[in-house]
């Protein structure tokens, strides 16, 4: 066991990187709404991201390239090596740079400020502890301190499950009972689609590559399946505590801030604090993933030398930390980017696991480790439903 735990990193990293704020304030709303009915839906994503996470890490492992080095390798024409280096980049920069507002705002949504000054002070120290981490450049110190804060939020969400002592029996049925009542389709494809997100693709190839050679195989698979399962705990935690909370009276809640207060019976006083530090983890561990994979992904689409050191590397992840802190600090919505966020990953998700399942087919470049009948079945599979989601949140953001 102890081995074990020394060897779990790389799975970790993507844990942290798909529970940040909105995963936990949309597994939060899907509990307050619906209750427990929507579990499946986060069993489904865990399955998903299982099969497309264990690919990748076998690719880092087997082939030492991460996902951007495997698809300029399998990709040579010249006009779709182009068009997909775009896709990827808008989607991964643009993309990444909103979605970190969205990190830094959550991680100091429960360290109240009601100061004068224009800027919250907080968003200033969480922005600074990224910097310093992702400036160092030391992969194992950035990782540990991610396996920390996931962590510290998992042990926050269990402890508020346990203490609530829910019904196992509604738990079970909302597990395997796949259901989808009036006006969830679209918290189901919002649980879905904040784990299953296409730069943990690129993030998790480059962080084994980094951090085991292609006899350490076994100890990948082992680490990306505890971690993602324990995500999904995590996650399903969440969503047990808003259902428990509100009794299955499907009342909104605006954020986490109010569902602190449904544990006020419990916890008195210390509530919104416990919740508020599963928050700050959650946050502060995005803040830290998003700006890592966008300078991995674009180092690799454009042929550059992925070295965490490297003055190209930091400018990349500068870059979104910077953006990211600019909108979260004068409190902009970045709507448009935001808007356009959802419609390039709509497009990138399908593709990219399309993409990857056509690579671990390859000989040429995973060897004997090639995707076997099960996995390709399982990999279809996970790849139509994408397509589906794609297509749902391209549908949305269109306005239909």
């Amino acid at each position: 066991m102890i081995r074990f735990i020394r060897n779990v990193g790389p799975g970790a990293v993507v844990a942290a990187a798909f529970i940040g704020p909105g995963t936990v304030t949309t597994a939060t709303l899907a509990g307050s709404s619906f209750g427990f009915t929507l579990l499946w839906a986060v069993l489904f994503s865990v399955f998903a991201t299982l099969i497309l996470q264990e690919m990748t890490a076998r690719l880092g492992v087997t082939a030492q390239i991460g996902l951007g080095q495997a698809l300029r390798k399998k990709i040579t024409h010249p006009i779709s090596k182009s068009l997909l280096s775009i896709l990827v980049l808008a989607a991964v920069l643009v993309g990444n740079a909103a979605y970190e507002a969205g990190n830094i705002t959550g991680a100091v949504l429960g360290l109240n400020y009601s100061g004068s000054l224009g800027i919250n002070p907080w968003v200033g120290l969480i922005g600074f502890l990224a910097f310093l981490l992702l400036w160092r450049g030391k992969y194992k110190l950035i990782e540990r301190s991610l396996i920390v804060m996931v962590v510290v939020m998992g042990l926050v969400f269990l402890l508020s499950t346990l203490l609530l002592t829910p019904n196992p029996g509604p738990i079970i049925k909302g597990l395997f009972l796949p259901r989808v009542p009036k006006g969830s389709l679209i918290m189901i494809v919002g649980l879905i689609g904040t784990t299953v997100v296409p730069y943990n693709l690129f993030l998790h190839a480059s962080s084994v590559k980094t951090r085991w050679s292609r006899e350490h195989l076994p100890l990948a698979r082992m680490d990306t399946i505890i971690s993602v399962v324990g995500g999904g705990i995590i996650t399903m935690a969440i969503l047990i505590t808003a259902a428990v909370a509100y009794e299955g009276t499907a009342q909104q809640i605006v954020g986490i801030s109010d569902l602190s207060l449904q544990l006020k019976h419990l916890l008195g006083d210390w509530s919104s604090g416990f919740m508020a530090l599963g928050f700050l983890a959650a946050g502060l561990s995005s803040a830290i993933t998003a700006p890592l994979a966008a300078a991995l992904a674009t180092s690799e689409i454009l042929g550059w030398k992925s070295n965490l050191d490297s003055l190209r590397f930091k400018s990349i992840w500068g870059l979104v930390l910077l953006t990211g802190l600019v909108f979260s600090s004068l409190g902009f919505k970045p709507t448009l980017v935001i808007l356009f966020a959802q419609f390039a990953n709509g497009l990138l998700l399908p593709i990219l696991a399309a993409l990857l399942l056509w690579i671990m087919n390859d000989r040429k470049i995973v060897g004997e480790q090639v995707n076997g009948p099960l996995i390709n079945t399982a990999g279809v599979a996970v790849v139509l439903v994408t397509v589906l989601l794609g297509a749902r949140s391209i549908w949305m953001v269109l306005g239909q």
